[in-house]
Order: C-alpha cells, then structure tokens, then sequence
C-alpha cells in the first residue's frame, strides 16, 4: 500500500492519513458535518485497536476499524469528552463491535452509551503493547481528557480533544475561571512536562507540535480564550 507522508490534513469524506511507528499505527479520518476527527490506533504486534472519539458516520468509522484490521476488531473506544459531536456514532459503534469504552470519569454521566471504564488523571490505558497516559484537561469540560503515547525513538504523541489546538485552548464559553484552569491544566500537564517535538492531535482540524505553540502561551491568558 503507498501510503503517503504523514502530515496530518484530512478532508470530511476522505481518505485516511496514516502514520507507521514501530510498534504502533496512527490512522486519522474526519466524520460528520463539524469536521471531528477520529483516531485508530492499531498496535503492530498484538493486532489490539482503539479508536479515539467514535464521534459520527459510524459506517465511515467501521471502515476506518477495516483499515487496521480486516475482521474489524475494535477493543475500546476513548471518548475525549462528553459533547455531541464526538459521541454521535458512539452507540452504534459499540453495538457494532462489542468494543469497551471509556470516558473521563466527571464526563460520563452525560454520556448516553454506557461507560465501561470511568478515567482519572495520571490512569493508563493499554492498546496491545503501547500504554497511553490519561491526561486530565478540565476547562472544556469537567472530565476533558487527553492521551499521550510516548513512542521512544518515534517520539511523543498526544491526543488532546477539544482541549488544545493550533492556536489555542478549547472553548469555554467566556468563562473565566473554566479557561484559566484550562490553561494552567494545558501549561502543567503538558507543556512543562513535555518537549516541542511532541505531536498534536486534536479533536478538529490540523495537527501541530507544542514547539508551535509554545511561544502563544503568553498571549493565550492575556486574550483570555
């Protein structure tokens, strides 16, 4: 298969862009119409999967689960946080492949499909041989999360939602204290632990690294959003 150079930009209706690591594939597609992007997350050596955000289309998604795995094996979906847009084909995933879920503990009374796995910060959710480390990121939402895989010589990939993006923080609607204990959750958690080689995968759109958005910081509190 030719795959081309991961750089992160998928189109609603398009082809997936795949990045190969050693012991891990990323698959990224956009479904629905807020251009939400879902993550497949296929391990090289177990065959295990895991989809980020089981947020629309949920025949498009199926496919995407085909891509890393012909019989269509899904062990879990990580839902980033509770909001419509990433749980619209949550259900009907679920029914489809028996995967388990999980959610950010505070989220998961205002998520419909049942929960298997409630998530707290500093947790560790396991994709075949890979771990990824739970971030909590409360602002957006009161159990926001973000997963971090941590791919040695492949580097560090960081899967943050609707919590960071190019350019800024997740929405929080004007409110003061929720951006503020957003920022500082993103600035603590993430940028004063983690280098500028670290890749960024949000919950819409492109893709970026924290050495890109490192220097906004500053601007970002005194905007406040």
């Amino acid at each position: 298969m030719d795959i081309r150079e991961y750089d992160g930009h998928v189109e609603p209706g398009g082809t997936s862009d795949t990045r190969v690591c050693s012991t891990l594939t990323i698959r990224k597609a956009s479904v629905g119409g807020m251009d939400n992007n879902a993550y497949l997350l296929t391990c090289s050596v177990s065959g295990a999967q895991l989809l980020i955000d089981a947020a629309a289309d949920a025949p498009r998604l199926l496919e995407l689960v085909r891509e890393g795995s012909p019989t269509g094996r899904l062990d879990t979906i990580v839902t980033t946080h509770s909001h419509h847009d990433h749980v619209g084909a949550l259900a009907a995933m679920v029914g489809a492949t028996g995967a388990r879920t999980a959610a950010g503990a505070a989220d998961v009374p205002d998520i419909r499909t049942p929960t298997t796995t409630s998530l707290q910060h500093g947790d560790v959710v396991r994709v075949g041989v890979n771990d990824l480390e739970v971030i909590s990121l409360r602002g957006h939402t009161p159990g926001s999360v973000a997963l971090l895989w941590r791919g040695g010589e492949d580097g560090d990939h960081l899967f943050t939602g609707d919590s960071l993006f190019p350019g800024g923080v997740g929405a929080t609607q004007g409110d003061r204290e929720r951006f503020e204990q957003l920022l500082t959750d993103v600035e603590q958690r993430i940028f004063d632990r983690l280098g500028d080689d670290t890749w960024v995968y949000p919950g819409h759109g492109d893709d970026t690294t924290l050495g890109a958005e490192r220097p906004q910081l500053p601007t970002w509190r005194e905007r406040g959003w």
